[in-house]
């Protein structure tokens, strides 16, 4: 297979699939640099292809060739000692907030995630330019009722987040029958805020915050630790003003999934 070939496959959008089955483009976020965002994927997706042309074979999806990103600020300690990472997915859903309306000067109260986990492990070893991009390019895009198309590319479903309680963020990455990687309820081990210059939400939100998770007991697939990072929108107003007693705002970001048979903090 042509490297051409494997990437177009991966993030392009094919032609074969009736249009109505793709994400619309969300018009709040091309007020702002959305078809800048667009322009710039493909751009760079038919830059590569023409590379993989002069290219004898396609590149090998090797993740111990994947470079996960570091907060230029007070960055996320490292994964622990001898953990190896297993897969890279990019989230698109919503952080969901819960307001109390009984008190006028109330903030915001975080109650959780949901989001749609698409693979983008060959991405991550073989293209980290296209990765960076690929959370902003994923809030450009409407959420579909299935969930199962992120944007104009074809990068398939690995998995599902969400949260069993307040405290427990959890991932499912078996939903696919071909790719069985494990499920993970985690518990946050420490935080830092998203780069100032990190792609804003549908209105304008700031990126939510870059994490480093830690799995709880129950974890299969020799999972560990999770990062969040290169995060795009999610963050709540700094105020309950106007806003209802419970409500979502979208965001996307680079899921990092690291195995071993040990967990250290």
């Amino acid at each position: 297979m042509y490297a051409s070939t494997l990437l177009v496959s991966l993030l392009g959008a094919s032609t074969i699939i009736a249009a109505p089955t793709w994400p619309a483009l969300n018009w709040d976020a091309v007020k702002t640099d959305g078809l800048e965002t667009v322009s710039e994927y493909f751009n760079m997706l038919a830059q590569k292809v023409e590379w993989g042309k002069s290219m004898a074979s396609a590149p090998v999806c090797d993740l111990s060739k994947a470079q996960m990103a570091v907060a230029p600020v007070d960055p996320l300690l490292p994964p622990s000692p001898g953990l190896t990472l297993k897969h890279v997915a990019i989230g698109r859903g919503t952080q969901n907030y819960t307001c109390d309306l009984t008190n006028a000067t109330a903030v915001p109260f975080a109650v959780g995630a949901m989001a749609t986990l698409f693979n983008a492990s060959c991405v991550a070893s073989t293209y980290p330019d296209l990765l960076q991009l690929l959370p902003k390019l994923a809030l450009t895009f409407n959420l579909t009722a299935q969930e199962d198309k992120m944007g104009p590319t074809n990068m398939i479903v690995s998995g599902k987040h969400f949260f069993t309680n307040l405290t427990t963020p959890f991932f499912n990455l078996d939903l696919n029958s071909q790719y069985q990687l494990g499920e993970a309820p985690c518990e946050k081990l420490n935080q830092t805020a998203a780069p100032d210059n990190a792609p804003r939400g549908l209105q304008g939100e700031k990126a939510v915050a870059w994490l480093r998770l830690k799995t709880r007991s129950g974890a299969t697939g020799n999972l560990q630790e999770v990062y969040r990072v290169e995060t795009a929108g999610g963050s709540a107003p700094a105020s309950c003003q106007g806003m209802p007693a419970a409500f979502e705002v979208q965001y996307a970001a680079q899921y990092w999934f690291w195995e071993g048979t040990s967990q250290q903090d």
